[in-house]
């Protein structure tokens, strides 16, 4: 990276730091010229590292316009909204602690960082080109983002594989491996200047949120659940931002209805009216310069004569947040998915605690690539993306939920928390905190 580049990294820095909340959303002019820097960033001084700790010394990713592999998407530059025509980039790192070679067969260059170098009079043949470029290289392990179990890293189709295939010398064609760990590598590995954003992002995301329960916007037995997704989608929308999925809004109340995960996730009625007493449950998540929050709150609609959260359900959302420190605590270098879920749970059945845990990796996408740590209905372990292994410098939403049983309501509630961190290799931190305390509503 150039030093005046070097430099504008860190004033994006020392802007984000200060950013606050709805008044400062960078323009789209600033968005651009963050999103170049972080790519920047990752091209120069982490795909290096990422190729050689995986032993690819060529990685070609293929796309062609509106069918772009997932990972490529996460590399075009700002001006770039999408491949064009067939886009091939490819990286190959000669070693010895060389910079690594950055090339785009292509008719154009990619952005500042992939000079494109399809010279269509001397091969008027795009796969000859990129053939031209593997005899130049020599590579001896040539990886192509193929996956059985991650969905993210098998953006290769199955045409353009063909069409590569059968293009390479046929002294090339054995040493073409699957770049699966190498893909999962550049999606969940977070930059500085990611995690320094992030910090931002996630505080802004909470806002969001605080701001879509304002009191004034609710009343009882006329708001309902649906109008506060609606009023959430357009905050975010005025914004200049998106969201990554439509939030949800339930209720959990002192009634017959049993809120299990069926009803948590596939079951909910599309809306239900606000009344006193209910604990409302929103998952939010929004999109900002390429990354994303995902964050599960609980609100508390205090009846006209209380003053504070019953204690039965303060005391359920406590027992959440041990949930939460007993599956952090689990963050330890090479362990895999499928061993901190069941050593989490180990713990949680010691505890007496109910529990469910479904985290997941957060960062360019919401499910992220990176080691499953349970799903809703596989609490004994996820076969392929949970057995892979915990690497430094990656981002998560610790998802989950804890069953507690209130006795002036007669039922069992579910207490389900996502907040957004980071593992640098030896802790866990949220980016911006946690929820530590149901938030109570006065309604006027």
């Amino acid at each position: 990276m150039k030093w005046y580049n070097f430099l504008l990294f860190l004033s994006l820095g020392t802007y984000l730091s200060a950013q606050e909340s709805f008044r400062d959303i960078m323009s789209q002019k600033q968005r651009a010229v963050w999103v170049d820097s972080m790519l920047e960033y990752r091209f120069e001084y982490m795909l290096p590292d990422l190729m050689r700790r995986e032993g690819i010394d060529m990685w070609i990713l293929i796309s062609r316009e509106y069918n772009e592999d997932p990972v490529m998407k996460t590399m075009l530059p700002s001006e770039w909204l999408s491949a064009r025509r067939r886009t091939i980039m490819v990286f190959y790192d000669p070693g010895k602690g060389m910079p690594i070679e950055k090339v785009a067969i292509a008719r154009y260059d990619v952005g500042r960082l992939l000079k494109g170098e399809w010279n269509i009079d001397v091969y008027p043949d795009q796969w000859a080109a990129l053939t031209d470029v593997v005899q130049k290289y020599k590579p001896n392990k040539i990886g192509i983002n193929t996956s059985e179990f991650f969905g993210l890293a098998d953006g290769l189709v199955s045409t353009e594989k063909d069409h590569l295939i059968k293009a390479l010398p046929e002294s090339y064609k054995s040493r073409v491996v699957s770049a699966e760990k190498l893909a999962i590598a550049w999606l969940e590995t977070r930059s500085p200047m990611e995690t320094g954003f992030y910090k931002s992002l996630c505080a802004l995301s909470r806002d969001i949120i605080m701001k879509g329960f304002d009191p004034g916007f609710i009343f009882v037995g006329q708001t309902t659940t649906d109008d506060i997704v609606w009023r959430l989608r357009q905050l975010v929308t005025d914004m200049g931002l998106e969201v990554w999925f439509h939030p949800t809004v339930s209720i959990q109340r002192a009634d017959k209805n049993n809120f299990d995960h069926l009803r948590s996730f596939s079951g909910r009625p599309k809306e239900q009216t606000i009344q006193y007493g209910d604990l409302l449950h929103v998952d939010f998540g929004i999109t900002y310069n390429r990354l994303n929050t995902d964050q599960q709150q609980h609100f508390y609609i205090l009846f006209p004569d209380e003053m504070e959260i019953p204690k039965s359900i303060q005391k359920a959302f406590t027992t959440a947040n041990r949930l939460q420190d007993i599956l952090t605590s689990q963050f330890v270098v090479t362990r895999s998915g499928n061993g901190m879920l069941l050593n989490a749970l180990q713990q949680a059945k010691e505890e007496n605690i109910t529990a469910s845990i479904y985290t997941h990796p957060i960062g360019f996408h919401g499910h992220a690539a990176g080691p499953a740590i349970g799903m809703w209905d596989q609490q004994a372990g996820v076969k392929g993306t949970g057995d892979y292994i915990i690497y430094p410098n990656t981002a998560y939403s610790i998802e989950l939920n804890a069953a507690t049983e209130i006795p002036e309501w007669g039922k069992i509630v579910r207490i389900m928390l996502e907040e957004d961190g980071f593992f640098d290799g030896h802790t866990f931190e949220y980016f911006a905190g946690r929820q530590t305390a149901v938030y109570g509503l006065k309604l006027e």
